[in-house]
């Protein structure tokens, strides 16, 4: 059970809920505070005050004035309206953070949500309703709109989820569930859909999954390394003392700890080799680099999850309501270009490491790591299937933070493209899974080659495990279904 008070929930909270289905709970104290927004709300509505999100239209639109027959009808509308995203829908996951992180802001008691919308919202989350969720159609500012409107949407009986494996109407999910259909009352549609929680739901997995990735790759570089008849020189504690980045001394020592105890590593100890390549060398600082744009993401995504982003937002105790800006999500969008370059990077020297293994004149072992070259092709393919991939990642580390175009009668006329940043970041993090898959299959490929040699206890209990689902390659045979499996073992790493 993870404990929610608008404060203190960290990315490894939101992994357990996202992933693992971890139930949770809203910290009594909370409570005292969506009551007095709520109470605070109704007095605005009644003074005849002209408030925007209460009694005004959205947007553009925010100088009409609406009358007090339509207040509750006004903020269904919003979430009708505002459903207008298309294409694939989200992972449950995905799904699950949002609607985690929406829960997370509007328990702050800035809002002005009633004790019933949190309560439903809790419910949809523990029992597991996933609503049906396009990807695409959000600009990040004034929120993720579109897709949220698809989680608030299900609140009042509308839209698809998916639930117990089916996909099914939202009203009969409710109703199977024993959760009743919401009345919203009002600024309630408003306050679910005004907020940067899918962007960074995105960005939050992503962190907790390329910090894990940056082990991963100093894992397969080890082994490439180890491979390649590489030198451990270049990690030794001492250099990293000059150059003290927390990423590539973690990097380093994590390398360095891996090759350790080598056969392979002590066979070329007194060679005639004066210095490995930039891929081998330089490995520790790469994905260093890559580590420490993580950790300086992570501090950025952990702000926004327990920030409120709502707008306009109530201050009860101070009598105050005040338009804002906080549902913009630029500093999201930044953390996610500034990520899948990060993960770009992983991929790139990777692939250039796989190249060295195929290559007989750099690596010294069979051409492409087969028996037989000519007659077989080996792992020819699967480096440029890595090389492809590592292409479109270049190409998708164009940064979505510095577009913007004007929204909304140009009420909107700078917005952050934190979703699309994510969608792309989403989709680098899965090409550098298979890069990193490929890496350490033409790896253990490699080491298998340089038997009876081996390689460190640690390197050779990682391969133990590789090989009991994908077997030394003797001759020519699919490939896609080996990387598919090596993908899946890395994946079941990474969720811990």
């Amino acid at each position: 059970m993870v404990i929610l008070d608008g404060y203190k929930l960290t990315i490894n909270d939101l992994i357990k809920i996202a992933y693992t289905h971890e139930q949770v709970k809203i910290k009594k104290t909370q409570w005292r505070k969506i009551e007095d927004a709520e109470k605070f709300i109704k007095k605005q509505v009644t003074s005849n005050r002209t408030v925007y999100g209460f009694n005004t239209g959205f947007g553009a639109l925010a100088q009409v004035r609406i009358s007090a027959r339509d207040i509750k009808r006004l903020q269904h509308n919003i979430l009708l309206s505002h459903y207008a995203g298309v294409g694939k829908p989200f992972a449950p996951e995905l799904v699950r953070a949002a609607v985690c992180l929406r829960i997370n802001t509007l328990i702050r008691g800035h809002s002005g949500v009633s004790e019933q919308l949190i309560k439903n919202l809790v419910a949809i989350l523990n029992k597991d309703i996933i609503p049906i969720v396009p990807q695409k159609g959000s600009v990040g500012a004034s929120g993720d709109l579109a897709p949220l409107a698809a989680i608030g949407l299900v609140l009042i009986g509308k839209g698809k989820v998916l639930y117990n494996g089916k996909t099914i109407s939202a009203k009969k999910a409710l109703r199977l569930a024993g959760i009743k259909i919401l009345e919203l009352k009002p600024k309630e549609g408003l306050s679910l859909i005004n907020g940067t929680q899918f962007s960074t739901g995105i960005a939050g997995l992503i962190n907790h999954i390329g910090i894990g990735l940056c082990d991963i790759a100093d894992t397969h570089g080890a082994m490439s390394l180890d491979a390649l008849k590489g030198t451990d020189t270049p990690f030794n504690k001492n250099i990293f003392e000059l150059r003290p980045h927390p990423g590539a001394i973690k990097s380093a020592k994590n390398i360095k700890n891996l090759i350790k105890g080598s056969h392979i590593l002590k066979s070329h100890k007194d060679c005639q080799k004066v210095q490995d390549p930039y891929s081998l060398r330089c490995m520790a600082q790469v994905h260093g680099a890559v580590r420490d744009i993580f950790y300086f993401a992570k501090k950025t995504i952990e702000i926004e999850m327990n920030s409120v982003t709502d707008n306009p937002l109530v201050f009860p105790d101070k009598n105050l309501i005040m338009s804002s800006g906080n549902f913009h999500a630029e500093p999201v969008a930044f953390a996610l270009d500034m990520m899948a370059i990060g993960l770009a990077e992983l991929a790139s020297i990777s692939e250039r490491r796989i190249f060295r293994l195929l290559d007989s004149k750099l690596s010294g072992l069979n051409a492409f790591l087969t028996m037989k070259p000519g007659l077989n092709s080996g792992f020819m393919m699967a480096q440029v299937t890595a090389a492809a991939l590592v292409s479109q990642n270049k190409i998708l580390c164009h940064p979505a933070s510095v577009d913007s175009i004007p929204t909304s009668a140009n009420q909107e006329d700078h917005v952050s493209m934190s979703m699309n940043a994510g969608l792309k970041a989403l989709e680098v993090l899965e090409n550098t899974k298979y890069v990193l898959a490929i890496e350490i299959f033409c790896a253990c490929q490699a080491l298998d080659l340089l038997k009876p040699l081996k390689t460190s206890p640690a390197l050779e209990k990682i391969k133990k495990r590789i090989r009991k689902l994908v077997p030394f390659n003797k001759t020519d045979q699919p490939l896609t279904p080996e990387i598919e499996k090596i993908k899946g073992i890395i994946e079941k790493d990474l969720i811990k």
